[in-house]
């Protein structure tokens, strides 16, 4: 704990992922950015320069300064498990991005350390963090809708067509949507639901032959209190379904039509230069990217395509700024507060505060990263072997 009282926070990896930490950190009141590793010397150095914090190399050398309470694991997936136990090893709590791992045994290793080691393992970020699907979560399992019968999902976008390293193609290395994308609807869906998941049934397909993982797939998830989930997902960059979200982007900046932009682009950009290096350039730590989340304008709520969940007495939806509620008198709109940090981001950290002080146990925790993980294998080998998988996790 730093001497003003704030959990002292480590972010390992500064690329997208953990460049939105970073300015959630800047703006939560509860948390302090004290250093951070990353392996390109480029972002190491811009974030020296601007903030006045240590940027080591390696993980190791970070879990060794006292000032960290936290580490922020936002490495490449297939460095989780080392990078989980190494914080763990020196005594530090961990909030470890999504997938939590690529197997059930690694997932088991992870919570299993951080148990013995008595620290605090929280799996995010997704946007099963949104400040709307949390809302609309409560009033379900409130009961204040009526009966949860279905939740339906769509999201279209230029996913694909974003800049890449190598193993973000492959599948066995943790590529494609179904490792990165699909964790956001299955843990959506999880909450909202609150009950195991019973079965899944899934197709998926590859449609460019220079993209060779998944990137496109539609699942049929059943509940075991009966509850069923509809999840669609196509990151190809032809449709935009922000189109069916106010031209709201998924971080809640407004955004207009621009269809195919990302695959053009990514031609141009990588026509001289290593896709991994535009992918740091364009997306990591101090980038335009970054530099528009740190904006304190505030955004529109993030939200991950199109949700709407189905119940005796309402459909709810995400809106720009809350909550619709179509019941049997009309519409109303629940509007929700902005936060004092990066709407999503910013709840990671506050379930990882209140745990970390007693206040109350991780939802998100390492059971619930494994779970996620299992329906997620099971949507993948569901689309391969062409059959319902059975599996109860929750």
């Amino acid at each position: 704990m730093n001497p003003d009282g704030k959990i002292g926070i480590g972010v390992a990896g500064l690329g997208l992922a953990g460049a939105l930490m970073v300015a959630a950190i800047s703006r939560h009141p509860r948390v302090a950015l004290v250093a951070a590793v990353e392996c390109n010397a480029l972002l190491r150095e811009k974030f020296s320069a601007d903030l006045g914090l240590t940027a080591f190399a390696e993980l190791a050398q970070m879990c060794q300064d006292p000032a960290v309470d936290v580490v922020y694991v936002a490495t490449p997936h297939q460095l989780h498990r080392e990078h989980v136990l190494t914080a763990v090893r020196h005594g530090k709590s961990v909030i470890v991005e999504k997938p939590m791992a690529l197997t059930l045994k690694d997932c088991e290793a992870m919570t299993a350390a951080a148990a013995e080691a008595g620290v605090t393992l929280v799996v995010g970020h997704s946007h099963s963090y949104d400040p709307a699907v949390a809302e609309i979560s409560r009033r379900v399992a409130a009961g204040e809708l009526g009966r949860l019968a279905m939740i339906s999902m769509w999201n279209f976008n230029d996913f694909l067509y974003r800049p890449r390293r190598p193993e973000e193609l492959n599948t066995a290395s943790g590529g494609g949507i179904i490792f990165n994308q699909l964790p956001h609807q299955v843990d959506t869906a999880r909450l909202i639901a609150g009950s195991p998941v019973r079965s899944v049934r899934a197709h998926a397909a590859v449609l460019d032959p220079a993209r060779p993982t998944e990137g496109c797939c539609t699942t049929f998830m059943a509940f075991e209190n009966g509850a069923a989930a509809s999840m669609v997902y196509s990151g190809y960059d032809h449709f935009d379904s922000d189109e069916f979200h106010f031209w709201i982007g998924e971080s809640g900046q407004p955004k207009t039509a621009a269809h195919a932009s990302s695959r053009r682009s990514l031609r141009q950009s990588t026509a001289d230069t290593a896709e991994a290096e535009v992918r740091a350039k364009r997306y990591g730590y101090g980038s335009q990217f970054w530099k528009a989340i740190q904006s304190t304008h505030r955004p529109h709520q993030p939200h991950f395509g199109v949700l709407i969940a189905t119940c005796e007495k309402a459909d709810a939806r995400p809106s720009a700024d809350g909550v619709l509620l179509y019941t049997h008198d009309g519409v109303q709109e629940v509007a929700l507060p902005a936060g004092q940090s990066v709407p999503g981001y910013g709840d990671v950290l506050d379930e990882m505060v209140a745990a970390f002080q007693g206040q109350a146990p991780a939802v998100h925790d390492g059971r619930w990263g494994r779970d996620t993980l299992a329906v997620c294998l099971a949507i993948l080998q569901s689309a391969r072997e062409g059959r319902e998988i059975l599996l109860s996790v929750d």
